[in-house]
């Protein structure tokens, strides 16, 4: 399924499921359950933002994106990212109090609509979980939050059912919302990476410098920079002295050759046909990197 129909079916299955938990909260009179039916509309209003810049990020390049709109995919992966550490981080401080004073729970409602939401958020994981998508990701990982959670609040139910632990509650909150911070927030840094064109995931540079510098024909490494726009599709751009100027075309080939081997969709050559130009476009670098440190 395309990211962009993935994406709106989530927002759909979130959006019903946030409507239903509301009601049942109600019929139950359950504080809790209402509490988190507010979470999960506002997870579902994120992911209808998410769906649309899911959507933007399918268009072609034109005369105003001319590298595309790629990138609004990850803003929808950052937009859920924030919303998953801030819901986390909200529920670790409402449920440190708890645990000093434990509150009862209608243990057979929840788990009638814990096997609900688990079906739920189990079909939209499966929907989102084979994308690619930065954006697909962190949704994958907000499913895997709330089913993790409803799963922990059905064990606590049917333990509720014959004892008295009420403190089983906020524990079990605080160890799943311990867990999705563990994963989210490197998920959120290295989509942040990507805004900031890091080189990409997985890519070791100086392998990448030496690979290129031992290639036949090449003299010299002037600029080399590896890339990203949605942590998908990589992009190269390689300033380089080759030897001879008659066999450029040749050299410009293994070197793409070389950079697809390593990944690379999109590869730039520039090629300088001697040293000494070569050595003076390597000075011009070095200078402006001198510079730009000192203004530092």
């Amino acid at each position: 399924m395309k990211a962009k129909y993935a994406v709106w079916v989530a927002f759909f299955l979130n959006l019903t499921y946030a409507i239903v938990e509301f009601i049942a909260g109600g019929v139950f009179g359950s504080s809790a359950v209402l509490a988190d039916s507010v979470h999960d509309l506002g997870d579902a209003i994120a992911i209808g933002i998410s769906a649309f810049l899911e959507t933007i990020s399918n268009r072609e390049e034109d005369n105003q994106y001319t590298l595309g709109y790629k990138r609004f995919s990850l803003l929808g992966a950052l937009l859920t990212a924030i919303i998953l550490m801030t819901g986390s981080v909200l529920v670790i401080l409402e449920n440190v109090t708890k645990i000093l004073n434990p509150q009862p729970v209608n243990d057979e409602g929840i788990f009638w609509l814990g096997i609900i939401a688990i079906t739920i958020n189990v079909l939209a994981s499966l929907v989102v979980g084979k994308g690619k998508t930065k954006n697909e990701s962190i949704l994958s990982l907000h499913f895997l939050e709330d089913t993790l959670g409803w799963v922990a609040v059905i064990l606590m139910a049917i333990i509720l059912r014959f004892t008295d632990w009420y403190i089983l509650d906020p524990l079990l909150s605080l160890v799943i919302s311990f867990f999705i911070l563990s994963k989210a927030l490197p998920r959120f840094w290295s989509t942040v990476k990507i805004f900031l064109d890091a080189v990409p995931e997985g890519i070791n540079i100086k392998q990448v410098k030496s690979g290129l510098e031992r290639l036949d024909n090449v003299a010299s490494l002037n600029q080399l920079n590896l890339w990203t726009m949605d942590g998908l599709e990589k992009n190269a751009i390689v300033h380089v002295c080759i030897k001879e100027m008659g066999n450029m075309e040749a050299c410009k080939e293994s070197i793409r050759i070389f950079l697809k081997d390593c990944g690379f969709q999109n590869v730039t050559i520039e090629v300088d046909e001697d040293l000494a130009t070569h050595l003076a476009h390597k000075r011009k670098v070095c200078d402006l990197e001198r510079s730009q440190e000192h203004q530092h």
